[in-house]
């Protein structure tokens, strides 16, 4: 250290000239990146001043927004270069900008948009990550204001509803092509629908008062009966009357703590689905299951149920514990509620349950009025009597095959139903 110093002082004082001049150069150097550097910083920084900058990224429902405001742009028509996207909820395929740089007027105001698509190595899967960047001139945020609201109307121009899909893949994916069903198109018991919506409509109305009583705002719902009996065709409609994105969660794919950073990246105002709660186990259960297997559980076995197996208390975290998120309305649905354990079906955690059972003559005559609209009550309590389904995806595929005049199919009523997909 010592050493240095001496060479360092010696070079300052002029007494050895090799030392000198190669702290000179050094300087020099220096100085010289600096200042070859020194536009481009006044060019950022100038860029920074003057523009302004909105990024969508992938995981955000508006980012479906922003490619369909794109396919109804006229300025599309001069971008060279464009990606062919299938995915969009229409049955044409659509042009949309290519990864890259695009600029373009809007608004009387040039803007430019960056679109970015890489791969990222996940847990389980290799995840596409896509984003897009826009920067227009100016300070004043109205005009990044329109252009959002512009993008809005659009959507909604397009769509009328603002219900979004998603599936969880090591992060939220949206599903493209995803058609939610419209409330009239489910058929319930008298009243039943109706009462559902009502709660919902008083819960989300209800924030002040959750606020004010210190009360988590969060709300459980849990469907419950046979397969078939429309439970998922009521949680999308529901979704659908009130504008929710649904993110659906099945536990088979999740341990404990993937369930907990999947919740977490939920948003506000949103339907957080889990699918076939039944097959969280508590420790008793699996326990129990074990024995009846002969005992012991060999490494595979233990292995795949903490990779792929959420315990009760881990959901139960994530319903009412410090990682539940608020404002997001909880649904569940189970063909065996008898499986499910008492402490999940506490109010806080399940508020309100609803049985869906097999079809009832009164829900099948009002389907086939929905399906036929000039047909009689007659001639819907005829068709009923004569054709058996015993729940309504079953009666639905009776409907669309009599439609599509399939006289001798309906009449094989055995055949049909095992035909007849999940309604």
């Amino acid at each position: 250290m010592k050493t240095v110093f001496e060479f360092v002082k010696g070079a300052l004082a002029g007494q050895n000239q090799f030392a000198s001049g190669g702290l000179l150069l050094m300087i020099v150097g220096g100085v010289s990146v600096w200042l070859r550097a020194v536009p481009e910083k006044i060019w950022y920084w100038i860029v920074r001043q003057t523009t302004m900058l909105i990024t969508v990224n992938d995981d955000d429902a508006a980012f479906v927004w922003v490619k369909e405001w794109f396919l109804e742009q006229k300025f599309l028509k001069r971008i060279r270069h464009v990606d062919l996207d299938t995915t969009m909820r229409n049955e044409r395929i659509a042009m949309i900008p290519a990864p890259g740089m695009h600029r373009f007027w809007y608004g009387g105001r040039p803007f430019q948009v960056w679109f970015s698509r890489t791969e990222e190595s996940r847990e389980r899967a290799t995840r596409r990550m896509e984003s897009l960047t826009f920067r227009t001139l100016g300070r004043k945020r109205v005009f990044l204001q329109k252009f959002v609201d512009d993008v809005v109307s659009c959507h909604t121009r397009r769509m009328g509803v603002q219900s979004y899909l998603y599936i969880y893949n090591d992060g939220w994916d949206h599903v493209e092509g995803y058609a939610p069903r419209l409330l009239d198109s489910v058929v319930l018991q008298p009243g039943e629908k109706e009462h559902l919506v009502e709660d919902v409509k008083s819960f989300r109305a209800s924030k002040q008062r959750y606020a004010r009583l210190g009360i988590p705002y969060h709300r459980g719902y849990l469907l419950y009966g046979p397969p078939g009996t429309g439970k998922t065709s009521l949680v999308s409609a529901l979704a659908a009357h009130f504008g929710l994105s649904i993110y659906v969660i099945n536990l088979t794919d999740f341990s404990d703590r993937s369930l907990m950073n999947a919740v977490n990246l939920v948003p506000a105002s949103s339907v957080l689905l889990f699918e076939d709660i039944d097959c969280a186990k508590s420790g008793k259960a699996r326990e129990a299951a074990s024995v009846a297997n002969g005992g012991a559980q060999t490494q595979n076995e233990k292995a795949n149920a903490v990779a792929n197996g959420v315990t009760l208390s881990g959901l139960l975290n994530v319903l009412d514990g410090f990682y539940a998120p608020t404002n997001v309305l909880f649904v569940m649905t189970t063909n065996h509620i008898e499986v499910l354990d008492e402490a999940l079906l506490r109010p806080g955690r399940i508020d309100y349950r609803l049985y869906l059972g097999k079809a009832t003559d009164w829900q099948k005559v009002e389907l086939y009025r929905r399906f036929f609209p000039v047909a009689t009550e007659l001639e819907a309590r005829e068709f009923v009597e004569t054709h058996f389904a015993e729940t309504m995806a079953e009666f639905q595929g009776l409907l669309l095959a009599l439609e599509q005049g399939e006289d001798r199919v309906i009449s094989d009523h055995g055949i049909l139903a095992q035909k007849v997909s999940r309604w």
